[in-house]
């Protein structure tokens, strides 16, 4: 009895229910071998598409074919059974012409050997390609059907973590056990004190679900979460509805950018991350000797440094003169809160202004869309046009909405109460920190200064915003008073206030 080997596929477990059963293809086959004086020497079952070559039970049946003489024989039930691309094809046409094989395609009635009839091949190639052609043309089909959804705003997809996809009404709707959940996320990581893995740690202990670090990285960055999703290149305004603020969101990512990262030290030193070396711009570091001594010296990063060892003591107490520099004359300080409040109510009513005249834009921009989409159903405008127009609205209307959320909170007195205290500060540093420990003299200096550059004697400092513009101002004794309130006794310039060397 001559070899043969049986060949059934489906592509998915759904055509189990459609007659494509692989049970159901077995018994076809095994039938036909026994009634053709067939000996099946081995099964080969693929659960899988085949508009694509690289399926593995396929490959294993080819290799069997190629490497058995005595196999020469395949039985399938149809030719879209066997393959639905070129490739495969090919690779079939090439065992039939070198290795004398056989194609047996039961339910076309059809044997395609090398000795076939023209006519025979002829109609096995057709076969093919209608095989290609129906993949290919289903395939088009879905993807239109997927991006006619995403354009009405349903995502075509699986719902993301803290959504569930309703079967019912084909849509996405919140998922009320993990939404909870992923909100707690965003709050988490927005504070700035995680990382991923802490935060993995954190969500574990709060909610006991376990997530891993890439996952959380890919939720933390879905703009799924705040409205919108992005399909085949395309950003498009979903219909369901936002888990998070827009605010909520943006932090998040400002904590990815690197702005709110924590800083992770094994000791927390006073004054780590305020010096840099004059000599070679390298960053000063601490060192900890006989466990309780400090001293800052240069990290030697460009190599040997003639920076000498700075005892904590000593740094403390050159850094809290350079706050005698940002001194602000009461009365100037009165007069520039009062000026804000004066300009408050203004301020406010300019907000709502703008925000009445966003409203109004994004009210016609949303217009212009609708329209445009009407444009493109009825065949009025082409397809090339309708994406790029679309993407182009897109755009627009996300930097509209970024804009109103950032003019939703009204000006109010925080801000006011914001200026009067780095004017109470400029005013009361240098008392504050002769009053405070190293530790909290640090976070004083920090609040102050950016960096400050030294040479182990003088010091170059940095400031931050507004602190710089107060600095200047005293430093060229353009206050009222300055010089009445200065104190210093007559002589040179401090060293800290000439021009950085750096520079």
């Amino acid at each position: 009895m001559p070899n043969a080997v049986i060949y059934a596929r489906v592509s998915s477990r759904e055509q189990e229910r459609e007659g494509y059963s692989i049970p159901a293809q077995r018994k076809l086959l095994n039938q036909y071998a026994y009634v053709r004086g067939f000996r099946v020497q081995q099964e080969f079952i693929d659960v899988e598409s085949a508009k694509n070559p690289g399926r593995k039970e396929f490959g294993a049946m080819l290799r069997l074919l190629a490497s058995d003489p005595r196999c020469r024989a395949v039985l399938v039930e149809k030719t879209d059974r066997l393959y639905r691309n070129r490739t495969d094809s090919i690779a079939f046409e090439e065992l039939i012409e070198k290795r004398n094989v056989e194609i047996h395609l039961v339910k076309e009635g059809r044997v395609i050997a090398k000795d076939s009839r023209s006519q025979d091949k002829f109609m096995h190639d057709i076969h093919v390609a209608v095989a290609k052609h129906y993949s290919e043309n289903l395939r088009e089909e879905v993807k239109k059907g997927m991006r006619e959804k995403a354009e009405q705003g349903i995502y075509p997809g699986h719902a993301p973590f803290g959504y569930k996809n309703n079967t019912a009404t084909r849509g996405i709707e919140i998922d009320p056990q993990r939404a909870p959940v992923l909100k707690r996320i965003f709050e988490i990581y927005a504070s700035g004190q995680h990382s991923l893995t802490t935060l993995r740690e954190a969500v574990l202990r709060e909610t006991g679900v376990r997530i891993s670090r890439a996952y959380l990285e890919m939720m933390l960055k879905n703009r799924f979460y705040i409205g919108r999703f992005i399909w085949q290149g395309i950003e498009y305004k979903g219909t369901h509805e936002p888990l998070v603020s827009l605010g909520l969101f943006q932090r998040a990512q400002d904590t990815f950018a690197g702005r709110n990262k924590p800083k992770y030290r094994k000791h927390n030193f006073a004054f780590a991350g305020l010096l840099t070396c004059a000599h070679d711009g390298c960053t000063v570091t601490t060192e900890l000797q006989k466990g309780k001594y400090v001293y800052y010296r240069c990290s030697h990063g460009r190599g040997k440094c003639p920076l000498p060892y700075i005892r904590e003591q000593d740094v403390s107490d050159r850094l809290g003169e350079l706050l005698k520099q940002i001194y602000v004359p009461e009365t100037i300080a009165r007069t520039v809160v009062d000026s804000l409040h004066a300009d408050l109510s203004r301020s406010e009513t300019k907000r709502q202004e703008q925000r009445a005249a966003l409203k109004q834009r994004l009210a016609t921009l949303r217009t212009r869309m609708d329209h445009l989409y009407e444009d493109k159903v009825d065949g009025k405008i082409t397809e090339g046009f309708w994406t790029r127009k679309q993407a182009e609205y897109s755009e627009q209307e996300r930097s509209i909405e970024t804009a109103l959320s950032s003019l939703n909170r009204p000006i109010t007195s925080e801000h006011l109460l914001t200026v009067e205290r780095t004017f109470e500060l400029a005013q009361k540093a240098h008392s504050l920190y002769l009053m405070r420990n190293h530790a909290e003299r640090g976070q004083l200096l920090k609040t102050v200064l950016l960096n400050c550059a030294t040479d182990g004697v003088s010091l170059w400092p940095t400031y931050r915003r507004p602190f710089d513009l107060i600095f200047r101002r005293a430093k060229n004794e353009e206050w009222s008073g300055r010089m009445d309130l200065n104190h210093r006794p007559p002589g040179p310039e401090p060293a800290w206030t000439r021009p950085n060397p750096l520079n």
